[in-house]
């Protein structure tokens, strides 16, 4: 299967358990406000690949990767914005190299996820930007229901999510936002761990290299206190917040 592939690296932390090899697939239908990768937005972001290529490359790593407890991860941009290249990413991970998978996705593209590619997924880290509809197509440009409707259908699925949703002040971090976030993802009955992830600028020199207006510039990062106060949000709700 041919795609498109922005860059892959190893990562620790952030992309799943352990040490990860991940895939950054080009193109993104979404538009976040504070995306800290914008040079993802589009398929011709990235380069052509093949799977036999991205797989050779991770197979290079795979005994190191094992000794840490991790895996591979398929990210973007937005993976099911190609399906096809990441069922197979997710497929050969798992049956071939003998890896943990994982998806990283915002969900909104989750009916393009078949059985089969979802049957190959160990872990979803799926994004839910913001439970106020509105503010979520403020944040995102796009509607929050396709989302939701991904979320209920891993929890049917049994598919173990790590929720994600990114504190930013003044924008996301209004507390009924944040108890409808948590109250929804406890709901589910599938999520293991939901990482607050504190607003930062790190991309926005990204943003100024592509010739666009970064729109959080003058956003002032949370404090400590402000993110600990939304993690007590879903640990309120009975979830393990990190």
């Amino acid at each position: 299967m041919d795609g498109r592939l922005h860059s892959w690296d190893l990562s620790t932390g952030v992309d799943g358990p352990g040490t990860r090899f991940v895939a950054f697939l080009a193109g993104c239908p979404l538009r976040c406000q504070y995306c800290h990768n914008p040079d993802t937005r589009y398929l011709a972001d990235g380069r052509p690949v093949t799977a036999d290529e991205v797989v050779e490359e991770a197979a290079k790593y795979t005994a190191f990767i094992r000794v840490s407890g991790g895996g591979a991860t398929v990210s973007g941009g937005e993976p099911l914005l190609q399906p096809g290249l990441t069922g197979e990413l997710l497929h050969r991970f798992k049956h071939e190299l003998g890896l943990h998978t994982a998806l990283d996705t915002s969900g909104y593209l989750g009916a393009r996820a078949d059985d089969a590619l979802l049957a190959d997924t160990d872990l979803v880290l799926l994004d839910i930007k913001s439970w106020d509809r509105p503010l979520h197509r403020r944040v995102t440009g796009r509607g929050l229901s396709p989302t939701l409707g991904f979320a209920r259908r891993l929890a049917g699925l049994g598919t173990e999510v790590h929720v994600r949703f990114v504190l930013v002040p003044g924008l996301t971090d209004p507390a009924a936002n944040v108890e409808g976030v948590a109250a929804f993802a406890a709901s589910l009955g599938n999520v293991t761990r939901v990482d607050v992830l504190p607003f930062h600028k790190l991309g926005a020199a990204k943003w100024s290299a592509l010739g666009l207006d970064f729109p959080l510039a003058d956003t002032p990062v949370p404090t400590a206190d402000q993110t600990a106060a939304a993690r007590a949000v879903f640990t309120t709700h009975g979830l393990y917040a990190v």
